[in-house]
């Protein structure tokens, strides 16, 4: 769901909860009730005569220094009201009214003990005084708004808070604020079930109340159970449907990842209320997420314009620039939004990514350490956010050293995460195995996967992922056996069988890959899980050139999201590279690219299709691209050896053929594509004898 719609939804229920005022009405309209019960009690209940005449003089003056407190802060009129509320209460000592009055002042003045001691001694005078509850809820949603983190004592005051609001929704069961306010309670405090019963209830009392629908259609969507909260949000007509209720409904859409759906939806939202800055952000990033690129930037412009002070968008628009290849637009919107946030760390570290893009390395690794030594605390006394930003950033800045192929100092800067912990340390010793894997130093990969799983023992998925490196450099049987030994009948065992899948894809064991695949399947629930399921499938037939099958899956992937960059460049170079439907697969490449314009196999895949379709500058221009990214992957050398003898520059191809082969002489036969290794070869063979007989025919 859209963050903003989520945190707007929540915040402004609980600010107006939390602030609302007991409508005073004059103590002589309470009157008859008030009159009504001192007549029905026994004469000797009171201690001496109700003065109605004193009670409403010094309520009076209560309430005129109460305004004055209100208009000029004054903390001695607060004092003078409260003693005045007291001369007013000694009058008629048995106006719930006038105590309500004196513990709301209490509220206003920031003496919450003594409010809640005053308005607990009425409700034990009055176990049903439905002010008097509210009044404890009120001070208990203020003290929870109050409280950092959620520690015991926030804890606490959530359980007395909705032990009043069960309270009052006995008094007041036809209320349905009150209803949804303890829905919105009991969700704080993870009781789903109570929750839903209260929102229910609340749409019941009120079809038509626009909270009451919302409210429990964002219980279901917090829950991944968009289908409910769409048929709560769609069982409102056409005609009823108001701008927050279309964005609640795009938010929706958005979640389930139907983008157009969401977009028509937030269209609505805007058309009834133009001025709804969230409506059109939400609009912009559903184009974002369709691949309306051009769409997105037009509505984050609107934005720009209506709030030129907006630095997040300003974000957005340099994101869209940079993958536009309009490096220097983006880092103009940046520098914009480094203005008006100059010490947001967010905005440097995506200056490093474009100065990454752009193929300065040097600035993009001195603002990365700069970053570094900015957030650096000598004692190592880091927040957990301080921790997983720095874990970025170092990991960027490795990614960085990666990129120019500086392997050494890649590994060193990953190494740096590990110390971080947690989610850092288990990502920190993946990026080095990954690092030596690519600088193809297989024993040192190898060694780094068996330290990380010495030092984290109880990470499954390392386990797995050293257990994958044994195979890839050895006898696979015991590392296989390692990884089937973790099945235990649960769900957990969906990853298993994807790790399972992929070492038996390597190991070219196709049909024990594929049935790890449908067990997999079967244990996915989530829609990513079961996308990721279809992308190993025709990553599997692919490899067993079944390709129509391997299209089927790929085309699953793509129809429950279209902007899976991987699978768009996949699909387009399985078809590219065999000569089949090139327009159609050099379009999936190009939107490929245009997700994650600086990925050196896309734009491989982008300059083989160009070679395919006869179009040599391009793919030139994108296949050098490509080895400036990843000059040591043997197909890209392979590619631009085609392409070099195709444009009669025997000597060139020779000379990329020949990397070729020494990057694929390097890696494990895993790695290796047997067919497209023979056939280097050959070329390279044919190209050394054309070469030697041009030599010797110039002597």
């Amino acid at each position: 769901m859209n963050r903003i719609f989520r945190a707007a939804l929540m915040l402004s229920f609980f600010a107006a909860a939390a602030s609302a005022q007991t409508s005073p009405s004059a103590p002589a309209a309470a009157q008859p009730a008030e009159s009504k019960a001192a007549d029905s009690k026994p004469a000797q209940s009171s201690p001496h005569k109700v003065d109605h005449a004193a009670s409403y003089y010094h309520y009076t003056l209560a309430h005129l220094y109460e305004e004055q407190v209100t208009a000029y802060g004054r903390s001695e009129l607060a004092n003078k009201a409260m003693e005045e509320y007291r001369l007013a209460i000694e009058a008629d000592p048995s106006s719930e009214f006038l105590t309500s009055g004196l513990a709301e002042l209490y509220v206003k003045t920031g003496r919450i003990r003594d409010a809640v001691l005053e308005a607990q001694d009425i409700i034990k005078r009055d176990p049903n005084n439905l002010e008097a509850h509210k009044l404890l809820g009120r001070i208990y949603l203020r003290s929870l708004g109050d409280m950092p983190g959620n520690g015991n004592g926030s804890e606490n005051v959530l359980k007395l808070a909705i032990e009043q609001y069960q309270q009052i929704i006995k008094i007041e069961p036809t209320n349905v604020d009150d209803h949804l306010l303890l829905g919105r309670l009991y969700r704080l405090d993870n009781d789903s079930q109570k929750a839903e019963n209260e929102l229910k209830t609340a749409v019941k009392l009120d079809p038509d109340s626009e909270e009451a629908v919302t409210t429990l259609a964002l219980l279901y969507s917090d829950e991944g159970d968009t289908a409910h909260a769409l048929q709560v949000l769609s069982s409102v007509p056409d005609t009823g449907r108001s701008a927050k209720l279309y964005a609640a409904l795009g938010a929706t859409y958005e979640q389930r990842k139907d983008y157009k759906d969401a977009i028509d939806a937030y269209k609505h939202a805007i058309q009834l209320d133009r001025d709804n800055l969230d409506a059109i952000r939400g609009l912009a990033e559903n184009y974002l997420n369709d691949g309306q690129i051009d769409a997105a930037l037009d509505q984050y412009k609107v934005i720009a314009d209506a709030n030129p002070e907006d630095a997040q968008t300003y974000l957005r628009m340099s994101e869209i620039y940079r993958r536009q290849g309009k490096y220097d637009q983006a880092l103009d919107g940046l520098k914009k939004a480094e203005a008006m946030v100059p010490d947001a760390l967010e905005v440097p570290y995506n200056i490093a990514v474009v100065y990454e893009a752009q193929g300065r390395y040097d600035e993009a690794i001195k603002i990365l350490q700069d970053l570094l030594k900015k957030t650096e605390k000598p004692d190592n006394s880091y927040s957990q956010g301080d921790r997983n930003n720095r874990g970025i950033f170092i990991e960027r800045l490795g990614m960085v050293y990666r990129d120019q192929e500086n392997y050494p100092a890649a590994v060193d800067a990953f190494r740096k995460m590990i110390p971080l912990g947690d989610d850092n340390a288990k990502t920190g010793y993946q990026d080095v195995i990954d690092t030596y894997r690519e600088a193809k130093q297989w024993p040192q990969a190898t060694a780094a996967a068996k330290e990380a799983v010495q030092k984290l023992p109880d990470d499954q998925e390392l386990r797995m992922v050293l257990d994958a490196q044994l195979a890839d450099t050895g006898d696979p049987e015991k590392p296989l056996a390692d990884v089937r030994s973790l099945l235990k009948g649960k769900p957990e065992d969906r990853e298993v069988y994807v790790r399972l899948a992929i070492m038996y894809t390597r190991l070219k064991r196709y049909s024990d890959a594929e049935e790890a695949l449908n067990k997999a399947e079967l244990l996915s629930t989530k829609s990513e899980d079961k996308e990721y399921v279809f992308f190993l499938r025709g990553d599997t037939y692919e490899h067993e050139k079944k390709y129509d099958e391997a299209e089927a899956e790929f085309k699953k992937v793509l129809a429950a999201n279209p902007q899976s960059a991987v699978t768009l460049n996949y699909l387009g170079y399985m078809n590219a590279d065999r000569g089949v439907q090139l327009e159609e697969s050099l379009n999936y490449i190009k939107l490929a690219v245009s997700l994650d314009p600086t990925n050196g196999a896309y734009l491989d895949s982008l300059g083989w299709a160009y070679f395919k379709l006869g179009k040599y500058d391009l793919a030139e221009e994108n296949l050098n691209k490509a080895s400036l990214r990843m000059g040591s992957d043997p197909t890209v050398q392979d590619h631009l050896g085609d392409l070099f003898q195709k444009t009669g520059r025997l000597k060139l191809a020779a000379a990329h053929w020949e990397r070729a082969m020494e990057e694929w002489n390097k890696t494990v036969p895993a790695e290796v594509d047997g067919d497209l290794f023979a056939a280097t070869q050959t070329k390279l063979d044919a190209a050394k004898v054309r070469l030697a007989k041009e030599e010797s025919g110039k002597q």
